[in-house]
């Protein structure tokens, strides 16, 4: 396959059809769903620009999935706090922080995988039980936990101080000045113990 730094290129025509270039085949966005499942990296081109698009594409993706199946992965809640992020102080922490929580996921999903074919053996069943939903459930509620946790920490200011921190500096008083300064400082010293 024609590969692109070890991952397949896929380039994306005008007219929305997507070809893969390593078996030179028209794809479809379920093609590409399964080379995901099945670990293939690829990286998604313009074909007239060339511009990388593999995240729209992926966006994509997923968007069709969950209204294709019925079974969705994102419930409402979890996509209204991410679309609250945007634009926040807090955008550029969110990715690397669902990454690493998809990954610790995915360790812990192997390991119980491992443990369910040590107690049960190497059977059919054993290598496609799921995880059971309230395992699922507990896992989300510790990494949304350390989620809210983590935004606490970086963002100090209670709703009325923020609005308080935008003022212009004519209008605020010298104690509100003196009171941001110190959380500022509570902050940071925060940051440095991290």
């Amino acid at each position: 396959m024609a590969k692109n730094d070890g991952e397949i290129v896929i380039k994306k025509y005008a007219n929305r059809r997507l070809y893969n270039t390593g078996t030179s085949t028209y794809v479809t966005l379920d093609d590409l769903a399964g080379m995901v499942k099945r670990g293939e990296d690829f990286v998604v081109q313009d074909a007239k620009s060339g511009e990388d698009i593999t995240h729209s594409v992926l966006t994509q993706i997923i968007f069709e999935q969950e209204s294709k199946t019925g079974n969705t992965l994102l419930p409402i809640s979890f996509l209204r706090q991410l679309i609250s992020y945007y634009g926040d102080q807090m955008q550029m922490v969110v990715p690397s922080f669902l990454e690493h929580s998809m990954q610790s996921f995915a360790e812990q999903q192997a390991q119980m995988q491992e443990q369910i074919s040590k107690a049960f053996g190497e059977t059919p069943l054993s290598k496609n039980l799921q995880l059971p939903i309230q395992m699922i459930e507990e896992q989300v509620r510790r990494n949304t936990e350390i989620f809210q946790n983590a935004m606490k920490m970086f963002s100090p200011f209670s709703a009325g101080a923020q609005a308080e921190a935008v003022k212009p500096a004519k209008k605020a008083e010298a104690s509100d000045i003196e009171e941001l300064k110190q959380q500022l400082k509570a902050l940071q010293t925060k940051l440095e113990s991290l």
